[in-house]
């Protein structure tokens, strides 16, 4: 997958429809999640689609891990945020791991106000672990 175009027309259509500062913003977190699921051992090929509406990110290969999302909100207008699935424990593990590091949304985002400096390696490794979330849970399935 190409971190530049997105091949997807109507994940296109929603970048296109963000304010252009927060376009840039949600682009760069997508850069990261490319980036990311390209380097990180057992994600294979990553697919980038809509669910809710939000351009969505996924292990449909693998299954290695659990889907990763994007999005602005009009109501809360200069935050963008990066989602992760609620019945999972990785909003937990990554306020264990980074707890001031982050802004939390409950038990599914990290909240990015558009002034905001984003910590990227920090952010990567939260990518990282979504991404391997169905890896780690066999892992230590077996281990026991």
């Amino acid at each position: 997958m190409n971190p530049v175009q997105i091949e997807n027309a109507d994940v296109a259509a929603v970048f296109d429809q963000y304010p252009e500062r927060m376009r840039e913003k949600l682009l760069f977190l997508r850069r990261l999640i490319i980036e990311t699921a390209a380097t990180t051992e057992g994600v294979g090929a990553l697919e980038e689609t809509l669910k809710w509406g939000e351009p969505s990110y996924l292990t449909p290969q693998t299954k290695s891990g659990s889907t990763v999302r994007i999005d602005w909100k009009k109501k809360k207008e200069d935050e963008y945020a990066i989602y992760f699935k609620c019945t999972t424990t990785l909003v937990a593990s990554f306020r264990e791991k980074y707890p001031t590091e982050f802004k939390y949304g409950g038990n599914r985002s990290i909240i990015f106000n558009e002034d905001d400096d984003v910590p990227v390696e920090a952010l990567k490794a939260c990518i990282a672990m979504a991404l391997t979330y169905h890896l780690r849970k066999k892992s230590n399935k077996r281990k026991k």
